[in-house]
């Protein structure tokens, strides 16, 4: 097994880099993670924008509807049939959740954080920001479905949560990821936060 070497350096404005020698077994398990979770996210943007029929896509009566009115393209609201009936009755934040459904910004924000989030962890590039928003799409997420179903503290997207964090700290986007060629452009050594 592949001794994990990584350098961290601080600068005088106090940003940590992260550089690491060639890929590890680490660093490549870390890139698998990336970019499963970035197709998760990428592929819930395609299945809610055209009804593909996976988790959007069914009529009232339950049969596929594939391209029909619950596509976003059509006019459909990706977050509308989860925050107005998939939040527990006893959530503590059911009034918030159900206060945001049918409300064209909150789509438009949903949508555009899963191709944003889908993009950035795939190609390795922005992972600060990406990370940073999946983390807190996770969180909302999380806190609609309390309480918890199948246990009293952990789901997926706590998980979810977690993974983001360790994406974000493990300079994920290096190995099988722009985030080299990424991290040396001129626009990200001007702006650190965009890395």
């Amino acid at each position: 097994m592949a001794v994990i070497q990584r350098h961290h350096t601080i600068s005088s404005e106090g940003v940590t880099t992260v550089t690491s020698e060639p890929s590890t077994a680490f660093d490549k398990a870390l890139a698998v993670l990336r970019i499963a979770f970035g197709v998760t996210f990428l592929w819930a943007f395609l299945d809610k924008t055209f009804a593909l029929g996976f988790h959007t896509g069914y009529d009232q009566e339950g049969n596929l509807d594939r391209f029909g009115d619950a596509a976003w393209i059509n006019g459909g609201s990706p977050t509308e049939g989860f925050l107005t009936f998939g939040v527990p009755a006893d959530n503590p934040f059911k009034g918030f959740f159900n206060g945001l459904a049918g409300y064209a910004v909150v789509d438009w924000l949903f949508m555009l954080g899963l191709l944003g989030i889908g993009l950035t962890l795939i190609l390795g590039v922005g992972m600060k920001i990406g990370t940073a928003a999946g983390a807190l799409m996770y969180a909302f997420m999380y806190a609609a479905v309390l309480p918890l179903e199948n246990n009293p503290v952990v789901d997926d997207h706590l998980i979810g949560v977690i993974v983001m964090v360790v994406l974000a700290l493990g300079a994920a986007g290096t190995t099988w990821g722009l985030g080299r060629v990424w991290q040396r452009t001129s626009l990200v050594e001007k702006f650190p936060i965009l890395k």
